[in-house]
């Protein structure tokens, strides 16, 4: 080459970045920081005295998320392959120091204080099993239906993450991280045989730790019969399901929900979709829901014509972890399932999901910009 380009490689030019999958993930979290001011002010008003200080701080996020996405999305996804194995190693240390320092709530020992600010690792754990097992999968491709490759590995690996959030009392993150896992092990190419047999397995210890601990087991109880004890263990749930039927096919308006004053506990985070649908009806509830159906299908179209296997199961594992949080917080507001204490992404209160969520859909976009076809 001349111009003393001699012996240097040239990296190809990438493409652009996946314009629906950007549109729709904007939009979400527009509408997710609008939604958070309308269920959490009176909360707020009550707790600091300051309407807005759940706003403020929300939409600070919102805006710090945006700008890793973008830069996310234009970092070459391939390079995140160094950073899985100190990421999980990283995030382990900080689970432990979680668990020997860190700030409880409700039973439930899942923050770092740093300052004013605080850190849930769990949410940083996720996104660990997605891209250490989208990693290993991509590099044991041909080996993944051998057990020492495709199994044990990956068990040992998901299972000190997963109990180090079982022993925080963190149930809800730690059957997403199992599922997740699974996803990601099933993506990879791992023998059905094997999720037959731990999947039996799954249920024996999920059926004994809902037997132990007493929190857990109330939520069971609450969940098969709130209006047994209103006043108690099925009090949040009738509140929320108030809050849904008086929305009725339109909604109340906008700001003008009532549960939200201090009736429905955790409004502003794991019930916002509550407040959502008692002030824009089925038919605002309805369109949220379609826009994250339309997001979970372009990060899967996106998946589907990635360059490469790493990308293809980066992709994929990243839109399935929406996806679960998204199913189980509708199926915990509506009490489809039981409560088990999972926000709702790009609309729940928290500065940690919210920065991870964003950064992950910056990935997405990242794998975007090198697939085959960027057009619908």
């Amino acid at each position: 080459m001349a111009n003393g380009n001699q012996g240097r490689r040239i990296q190809p030019k990438r493409g652009s970045l996946d314009v629906p999958f950007l549109l729709l993930t904007l939009v979400l979290v527009t509408l997710g920081v609008i939604m958070m001011y309308s269920a959490s002010y009176a909360r707020a008003y009550k707790d600091y005295a300051n309407a807005q200080y759940y706003f403020v701080r929300q939409l600070a996020f919102a805006l710090g998320g945006v700008v890793v996405m973008m830069v996310a999305s234009y970092y070459p996804y391939d390079r995140l392959r160094k950073w899985s194995l100190p990421l999980y190693v990283a995030c382990a240390g900080l689970l432990l120091v979680v668990l020997a320092i860190g700030r409880s709530s409700h039973g439930a020992q899942r923050w770092i204080a740093v300052g004013p600010i605080t850190i849930q690792p769990s949410e940083i754990a996720k996104f660990t099993i997605v891209l250490l097992f989208a990693n290993m999968a991509s590099r044991y491709r041909e080996k993944m239906q051998e057990a020492k490759y495709g199994l044990w590995p990956f068990l040992a690996l998901l299972g000190l993450i997963a109990l180090l959030t079982l022993a925080e009392r963190h149930l809800s993150a730690t059957i997403i991280l199992c599922l997740i896992g699974a996803v990601m092990m099933f993506l990879g190419g791992a023998k059905i045989k094997w999720f037959v047999y731990f999947g039996a397995a799954a249920v024996v210890l999920a059926v004994g730790y809902l037997l132990l601990f007493g929190y857990a087991s109330d939520r069971i109880t609450a969940w098969l019969d709130p209006w047994k004890d209103v006043s108690d263990k099925g009090y949040q749930i009738v509140q929320s399901l108030y809050a849904i039927g008086s929305g009725g096919l339109f909604g109340l308006g906008f700001g003008r929900g009532r549960q939200k004053y201090l009736y429905l506990p955790e409004e502003h985070n794991d019930y916002v979709f509550s407040i959502i649908c008692e002030e824009l009806g089925f038919v605002g509830a309805a369109l949220i829901l379609l826009l994250f159906i339309l997001l979970i299908w372009r990060g899967y179209w996106i998946a589907m014509h990635a360059k490469d296997r790493f990308g293809a199961l980066l992709a994929a594992g990243i839109t399935t972890l929406l996806a679960i949080q998204v199913f189980f917080n509708i199926g915990v507001v509506s009490n489809f399932l039981p409560s088990t204490g999972i926000s709702l992404p790009f609309f729940s209160y928290g500065g940690t999901a919210l920065l991870m969520q964003l950064g992950e859909m910056g990935i997405v976009l990242s794998v975007s910009r090198d697939c085959d076809n960027n057009l619908l």
